[in-house]
Order: C-alpha cells, then sequence, then structure tokens
C-alpha cells in the first residue's frame, strides 16, 4: 500500500502522551467532523470545535497549531479507512474484467462518502484551504499508482503504461465525482456513472490488443 499523503502534513504535531490528551485530541477530530457534515466546512472553526467538543479553544491550540491541522488529521484518519475499504473490494481475486476492478475503486469511496459528509467537505467544498487541494492531489497520485498496480498484475492494461495516464483518467473522474457531490449531497448516481464510463473508456485504449 501507498503511504498515507497526509501524515506527514500532522508529524509536526507533538502525540500527547497522557490518556486525557489522547481522548482530548479524539474529542476535538470528532467535533470536527460533526460540524463539517451538519453545517460544513466554513462552519468548522477552531472555535466552534472547541465549544461542540466542551474544550477551551485556548486549549485546542495546545494540540492544534491552526484548523488546517484539524483538517489534515481527519483527513488522515478517514484516508486509512478508505484505503482499508478501497484495498479489501480491488484486491478480490473474482473481479476479472476493468469495469469491475474501476466499481470495486469506486464504490466503497461512495459509500464511505455517502455515510460520512464530512469527507465530502474536506474533498470537495468550494473554498477549501490550498492545503487540502494540495492533499487531495497527493491523495489522487498515490490512488492512481495502486490502480495502475492492480490492473497491471490482472493484465487489465498493458505493464508499460505510462503512470500519467492512469493518473489522468482517476483525476478525471475524480472531478466527475466531485460534481456528483455538488448536485446532491448523496452523489448523484447518474454522475457517478458517467465518472465509471470515463475511466473504463480511457483506461481501455491501454488494454492489451486481442489475438485474432
Amino acid at each position: 500500500m501507498v503511504e498515507n499523503p497526509v501524515r506527514s502534513q500532522v508529524a509536526s504535531r507533538p502525540a500527547p502522551v497522557q490518556r486525557r490528551g489522547v481522548q482530548r485530541v479524539q474529542a476535538i477530530l470528532d467535533a470536527a467532523d460533526r460540524i463539517l457534515a451538519e453545517e460544513g466546512y466554513e462552519a468548522s472553526t477552531l472555535g466552534a470545535v472547541g465549544k461542540r467538543a466542551g474544550i477551551p479553544t485556548a486549549s485546542v491550540y495546545h494540540y492544534f497549531a491552526d484548523r488546517n491541522q484539524v483538517d489534515a488529521a481527519l483527513v488522515q484518519r478517514h484516508g486509512q479507512e478508505i484505503d482499508a475499504l478501497v484495498a479489501e473490494a480491488a484486491d478480490d481475486p473474482e473481479l476479472g474484467t476493468l469495469r469491475e476492478v474501476i466499481d470495486a475503486l469506486i464504490d466503497p469511496q461512495l459509500a464511505y462518502c455517502r455515510e460520512h459528509p464530512s469527507v465530502v467537505e474536506l474533498w470537495y467544498a468550494p473554498g477549501r484551504a490550498p492545503m487540502l487541494m494540495e492533499l487531495e492531489e497527493a491523495w489522487g497520485k498515490a490512488q492512481a499508482e495502486q490502480l495502475r498496480r492492480r490492473l497491471v498484475e490482472r493484465k487489465l492494461i498493458v505493464a508499460d503504461t505510462p503512470r500519467l495516464a492512469v493518473q489522468v483518467a482517476y483525476e478525471a473522474a475524480d472531478r466527475v465525482f466531485g460534481i456528483a457531490f455538488e448536485n446532491s449531497r448523496t452523489g448523484d448516481e447518474a454522475t457517478i456513472d458517467e465518472a465509471r464510463r470515463l475511466m473504463t473508456a480511457y483506461l481501455e485504449t491501454y488494454a492489451p490488443k486481442r489475438r485474432r
């Protein structure tokens, strides 16, 4: 598995060693997650997060220097869960076609976003901090590389398929994915299907030539 690209963004924050510190960090992240899901990205300020968590804002700064670090920690937490779900689905040996592997990539992420609206806010909400956009770009590259590996191993694309090609396919589909959640809080199904078709049709141009 490719290393989580957001880990370095929160590595500079000292890990609390006392149980109370661990509990407070989790309370802060849980509060931020709920505000993102219920009220949206703009509402998730450190002051609002501290109030929701029942922790003074000054104490929140003891654990997180700014809201960017809170967001990065949430992206890491959700990303690890999504990684595990995608790996379980996409590594299924029964998957035999390009579309099946792509569905196994998209379906767990779609279900997770529907269950956790905060992820949609972190990934697709307008006005997000540049840091989140950088994390999204790094995440996309890591996911594209994992997808390429799976497709090459299954001989669904040729071994010399450029990494750029799979990255382009992934990022284009991810943009359509974002449009799906702009049009619907649960992700418009017809738009999601266009993302599936886009990835499949493009990557099929790198499929091995069939012998006649």
